[in-house]
């Protein structure tokens, strides 16, 4: 049915207000759900990257102790 209602018609306006508002709140509910996700996507990567850390640390320490324990055994065999 069409609708002979013209621009100036304050209930067809209040009701394309409606709508829109309407609209405008299932678009922020999506846009929380996303953020939300982020969040949850962000904290695991954080996490991830803590212990990549903690990793490369524990790594770089073992690189440096095999490498003391091998220049002080060819000071040994040379002294």
């Amino acid at each position: 049915m069409k609708d002979d209602r013209g621009e100036l018609d304050l209930t067809k306006q209040i009701e394309d207000k409606d709508e829109l508002i309407k609209e405008l709140r299932q678009r922020i509910n999506e846009l929380l759900a996303i953020n939300n996700s982020h969040q949850q996507l962000l904290s695991r990567q954080i996490q991830e990257n803590e212990e990549l850390k903690t990793d490369n640390k524990r790594l770089a320490k073992q690189i440096d102790d095999y490498f003391n324990v091998r220049v002080k055994a060819a000071r040994d065999n040379a002294g």
